[in-house]
């Protein structure tokens, strides 16, 4: 008996020695004290503080920070720190920044030379649910669906953003099962230059008119929008990817956008 009351208090985080004086010196109720050890940790109060809200960033390369491609084997991304969602994290005191950013990923479609696996509306599901509560989804794609190989516009885009959107909002991944709320990005406008310029040949015009389409979406689905060409524009090296100087500038306007919508 002496041996399990050892060990309960070493699993409710009483060290040994502290443990041996309980046990030795002074009666204790040891349910009380692993009771109250269990309250503590299930407590929502961190310090005398509310726990932390909860942002997904849910994207592409360009928030898993993949640098400017001088060539197709290039694979350099920035340090972790330096990333816009490392820099957004440090900018919310008070929320949780988990990025979620794929190369590759799409919004609804299965990429035949990629994988299906880049499909974001196949993988949504899991992350909403291995993330959840949620209290905010920021979802910023659509810049590789302007892939030749895809032949979409950009209202095709703008409307699989808005499934996209519906998912979330139809999603139990909210506090107390509710949806989470969302801020829907339109991403700049791309160029077709470097190595990547054959890949997303006619990409550049309909990307020009992405912005307009997205806003309508984000309307009619009835969330937040923001338009990141109005923040950044995409590097001359690769004319999709983002230089350096993007990251800061977007940390801070995605963290504006969402202290004003989502306040405290």
């Amino acid at each position: 008996m002496r041996w399990c009351a050892a060990a309960h208090l070493h699993d409710s985080g009483v060290g040994p020695l502290a443990a041996r004086q309980i046990l030795n010196n002074r009666p204790t109720s040891l349910l009380g004290l692993y009771t109250t050890r269990l309250v503590q940790q299930d407590s929502p109060q961190i310090g005398g503080r509310a726990m932390e809200k909860t942002v997904l960033l849910f994207g592409d390369s360009n928030t898993h920070g993949t640098m400017p491609m001088p060539d197709l084997d290039f694979d350099g991304r920035f340090d972790r720190n330096e990333r816009w969602a490392g820099r957004l994290a440090r900018l919310l005191p008070g929320w949780e920044v988990i990025a979620e950013g794929h190369p590759g990923r799409t919004t609804v479609h299965d990429d035949p030379v990629e994988g299906a696996h880049r499909n974001g509306l196949r993988v949504l599901p899991a992350l909403l649910e291995s993330h959840k509560p949620l209290d905010l989804v920021l979802v910023m794609l659509g810049t590789n669906d302007l892939k030749e190989r895809f032949s979409v516009n950009a209202c095709d885009i703008a409307l699989s953003l808005e499934r996209l959107v519906r998912v979330i909002k139809a999603s139990e991944a909210g506090p107390g099962g509710k949806a989470p709320a969302v801020l829907l990005v339109a991403p700049p406008p791309i160029l077709e230059v470097g190595c990547l310029a054959g890949m997303f040949a006619g990409g550049a015009a309909k990307s020009r008119g992405l912005a307009a389409e997205v806003k309508a979406a984000a309307a009619r689905a009835g969330v937040a929008f923001l338009d990141a060409g109005q923040v950044v524009k995409v590097s001359p090296v690769d004319g999709i990817h983002y230089d350096a100087e993007a990251n800061p500038a977007l940390a801070e306007a995605f963290a504006q956008a969402i202290r004003a919508h989502f306040p405290d």
